[in-house]
């Protein structure tokens, strides 16, 4: 496999660089002196930027942009191999990778490379460790699948030898991976279009635990079932979290806000370390700041800049994020699309000030909501409205006979009050003479569901 080196930087083509990850990778390489260019097949505000930086962009992916000085070419899951600049780079015997292969050349390169993966919060847990790393003056680079304030956006260059990044398991990308530090959030089924079930979900993270070296550290969480059997044959340093009181790190005495967000006792190895207090909701989030403490803690981070990087921490785009007042209703925006994740935000949302809570949700593929029916109804249902969006096809075809209203049939035989629409405006329509002052609007989703949220407060 082709190996990136800092030390000697070459001109790499990237392949579908106007996608979120592909952009930060280009941008990483272009700040560590490598020749970058790239193509897509729409211009858009991502190409614009990346352009304006000096990387030099192809709108429309054709033979001719595989000139004879490039020296590799990453390509996204987007390009296949009839695409026209595949077959050039192939003719051409230019190496090529996938996005995730880079990703993992590129943390060869940083003594501290962390990698957060799990079913749930990776976005959330990378946003949090990258606030404190900030905190501390320790300059990380940093890669995330959310926009993060702190870093005006998904992508930071530092000069450390910290490096932190998502680590997704849909098609084993994370396999590609080489992190001296993993997490693992939790594990469940998920992304049935690629794995068989739930077994074959935890094998792929018994994998991920054995890219780590021997002197790296497994940081795992104790609520995942049979946990001890996920990290068995990893050689690396293991580390728990959880709510079980036996983890290394762990959490007591849980208290809410006004607004829902939690104050907890720390523990370590059951003994009271510190006081922390989180500005973002829910149970959930407790367990993503653990994680990131407990790899703080190993990277001799003090709790004086823990607890202050924790408190500024205010959420990252999309995650519960509070988007304004509608006729004296707050809409809060949220990227959940699992039902567990749904369940989460719903029992945080039960904390913040509310008179209704009415969900306006839009499920995300129909592999996903064809397998999560009932789930999905059972977790919805803690909601006391519930308004359904089409389904979001994403990567997609409608070929399973499964709809939006086959949710809402089984939240009506629950007595819960729902609706289905085909179309945003029916839905802000609804809304418009629906809702009343104090109700507590959430968008939820994967998808674009965060629109209607947007155009009632315009």
């Amino acid at each position: 496999m082709y190996q990136i080196d800092f030390s000697k930087p070459v001109h790499v083509h990237f392949m579908g660089i106007g996608g979120i990850s592909m952009s930060g990778l280009a941008t990483i390489l272009h700040h560590n002196n490598f020749t970058v260019s790239g193509s897509d097949s729409n211009k858009s505000t991502i190409t614009d930027k990346l352009s304006l930086e000096g990387i030099k962009i192809f709108i429309g992916q054709k033979a001719s942009n595989i000139s004879d000085d490039i020296d590799l070419v990453v390509y996204s899951a987007a390009i296949h191999e009839d695409n026209e600049e595949y077959q050039a780079a192939v003719e051409k015997n230019i190496p090529l990778l996938t996005r995730a292969m880079l990703l993992g050349q590129i943390m060869k390169n940083y003594d501290h490379s962390l990698a957060i993966s799990g079913t749930h919060g990776k976005t959330t847990t990378t946003s949090m460790i990258t606030q404190v790393l900030m905190e501390a003056k320790k300059d990380p680079t940093v890669s995330v699948g959310g926009m993060l304030d702190c870093i005006g956006g998904n992508i930071r260059i530092g000069k450390s030898p910290y490096f932190v990044t998502e680590a997704c398991e849909y098609t084993n990308s994370f396999l590609s991976l080489f992190p001296t530090t993993s997490i693992i959030l939790n594990i469940e089924a998920e992304h049935l279009d690629f794995f068989k079930d739930l077994a074959d979900v935890r094998n792929s993270f018994k994998k991920f635990t054995n890219l780590l070296p021997e002197d790296g550290n497994l940081i795992i969480n104790t609520g995942i079932e049979n946990y001890e059997e996920i990290a068995k044959e990893s050689k690396a340093n293991l580390i728990t979290f959880g709510f079980d009181p036996k983890s290394d790190y762990s959490a007591t005495d849980i208290s809410y806000d006004e607004k829902g967000c939690t104050n907890f006792k720390l523990l370590y190895k059951g003994q009271f370390e510190e006081v922390i207090t989180l500005k973002v909701p829910g149970e959930h989030n407790i367990l993503n700041a653990l994680s990131a403490i407990a790899f703080l803690r190993l990277m001799e981070i003090s709790y004086k800049d823990i607890k202050s990087g924790l408190l500024e921490f205010r959420g990252a785009k999309r995650r519960f994020e509070i988007k304004g007042n509608f006729k004296g209703a707050t809409i809060i925006d949220d990227y959940a699309h699992h039902p567990t994740e749904i369940s989460a935000t719903l029992k945080a949302a039960l904390n913040y000030p509310h008179k209704r809570l009415i969900v306006i949700f839009q499920p995300h593929t129909y592999s996903r909501t064809k397998a999560f029916l009932k789930d999905f109804a059972d977790a919805l249902s803690l909601s006391d409205m519930i308004i359904l969006a089409d389904i979001y096809a994403a990567r997609e075809t409608d070929n399973l006979g499964i709809s939006s209203d086959d949710i809402r049939k089984l939240l009506a035989q629950k007595g819960k009050e729902a609706y289905y629409f085909k179309s945003f405006e029916e839905i802000e329509k609804f809304i418009i003479s629906q809702s009343i002052d104090g109700d507590l609007l959430i968008t939820m989703g994967a998808g674009n569901v965060v629109k209607v949220g947007e155009d009632l407060l315009k």
